[in-house]
């Protein structure tokens, strides 16, 4: 029997706009996104709202992960939030241990604010 393990996060999209903005935006991005995710959001019209979303997922899939007691530091680049079909965010979760996770997110936001919400099966 698999456990199950849950996280969310919400994330102000202007805070993380003028992260960005900041002139340590570019390693901020670097540090938290691949190349994959980058790509998508600076093609979108509004990147910023597309950048908080993940942002959002990969915090919330980070709190699932912490909380399932298997593993004890997450980078941010190890999770990968990428469009599948009908543009469903889909999780690749580029763990370097042994242990089999999977993970589903949802994700949606405002003007204001992304927020997501994950869950996790071990």
């Amino acid at each position: 029997m698999s456990d199950l393990f849950i996280g969310t996060d919400i994330v102000s999209i202007l805070r993380l706009k003028k992260t960005i903005n900041s002139s340590q935006g570019d390693k901020f991005i670097n540090r938290i996104f691949t190349e994959n995710e980058i790509n998508y959001c600076n093609n979108k019209v509004d990147s910023f709202i597309h950048f908080a979303g993940r942002f959002a997922a990969k915090e919330a899939i980070t709190k699932a992960l912490l909380s399932s007691e298997k593993i004890d530091f997450v980078n941010m680049k190890s999770i990968e939030i990428i469009s599948g079909k009908n543009h469903k965010p889909e999780v690749n979760l580029l763990l370097s241990n042994e242990l089999r996770f999977r993970c589903k997110v949802s994700i949606s936001h405002t003007d204001e604010y992304a927020i997501a919400f994950a869950v996790l099966e071990v």
